[in-house]
């Protein structure tokens, strides 16, 4: 014996309505060349916009009348497809340890931060001096320039190496460009 779930509901697809998916009677409508023809019925857009060769896309469902734009939608996905990928934000890494860090640790901290700076990601390096390691800052610059010595194939110091607090000396680093 089987249930009902109630009505099968169609999933909405992301994007704007394009032709024969926009359900008004008028829109206002912008033409191929960005020039505001006026408020027009939706069959007079889709006779325009396929007369053009061309899509009619609805770019601002929420006014009323709802504005259609006369575009090439196809070619509109890709440049809106290509401006978010071109926006992507760099994010950054933090790394933290100790001026007396040993050495299969370091390792394992130098490897984490290549694979950061790989995926075009820059790195913060936090040594954390706690109680009296505080008096030897010099041992922390040194673990300090070592990792950042270590990763110079790679990359390229944004901050050098610097006191941000009595307890925490820090660098920043950043991936080279890949162009050559």
């Amino acid at each position: 014996m089987g249930y009902y779930r109630g009505p099968l509901r169609r999933p909405k697809k992301k994007g704007p309505r394009i032709n024969e998916q926009i359900r008004v009677s008028k829109v206002k409508l912008v033409d191929e060349n960005g020039r505001l023809v006026g408020i027009v019925s939706i069959q007079e857009a889709l006779r325009r916009a396929e007369e053009a060769g061309l899509d009619l896309v609805e770019v601002a469902p929420n006014q009323f009348p709802p504005v259609c734009r006369i575009m090439d939608y196809g070619k509109y996905k890709y440049q809106k497809e290509k401006k978010e990928k071109k926006s992507t934000t760099i994010k950054v890494k933090e790394l933290k340890f100790s001026p007396q860090i040993e050495d299969h640790d370091f390792e394992v901290k130098l490897r984490k931060a290549r694979e950061f700076l790989e995926e075009g990601d820059k790195v913060r390096i936090v040594v954390r001096f706690r109680g009296r390691q505080a008096i030897h800052m010099d041992d922390g610059r040194k673990v300090l320039e070592q990792f950042i010595d270590a990763l110079s194939d790679i990359a390229k110091v944004e901050h050098p190496p610097a006191m941000e607090s009595y307890r925490n000396m820090v660098a920043v680093i950043v991936p080279k460009s890949k162009r050559k």
